[in-house]
């Protein structure tokens, strides 16, 4: 009898630990290197300036490569170093994040060193997963600029 409940308890465990068959189906996806190649901001009609994931501006992350590693939940993404933006890599930690009903699938993501170690205090970021397929990807997030709630849109290629 001990066995039989030790057994069901670790299925229950196993399966409470699994990810979903969208969420997985989703990481394989995202799995690779993309090319972020177009942000863009619906729902504000002038120019806008705007620091993101507490980085750099929207401008700077236009060109970079984000890679995606799906068998450790690791990536990175690569600034390219110019008179406005302080290049390099970013190391981050990811996941896909599935919702209930009728709302979209988010990318959650927080920094962390190239020792895999948290640098973020578990601060992280959420992008909703408007589309994606085996060579795009389109996220949004939600930001304010000056009170108002804008859409931040990020459009990927996969290299």
């Amino acid at each position: 009898m001990k066995k039989m409940i030790w057994l069901f308890s670790i299925v229950i465990l196993i399966s409470s630990c699994s990810v979903s068959k969208d969420a997985r189906g989703k990481r394989n996806l995202l799995s690779g290197t993309w090319t972020l190649n177009n942000v863009s901001f619906e729902g504000n009609n002038g120019n806008v300036k705007a620091l993101l994931f507490n980085d750099v501006e929207d401008i700077c992350l236009e060109g970079s490569q984000w890679f995606f590693r799906d068998n450790n939940s690791t990536g990175k993404y690569t600034i390219s170093p110019s008179t406005f933006c302080t290049g390099g890599d970013r190391y981050i930690r990811w996941s896909v994040v599935e919702r209930e009903e009728n709302y979209n699938s988010q990318l959650q993501f927080k920094f962390i060193d190239e020792k895999y170690k948290d640098i973020s205090g578990g601060v992280g970021y959420r992008l909703n997963i408007q589309n994606l397929t085996e060579y795009a990807m389109t996220l949004k997030s939600n930001v304010m600029v000056e009170g108002t709630p804008i859409n931040v849109v990020y459009e990927f290629t996969k290299n």
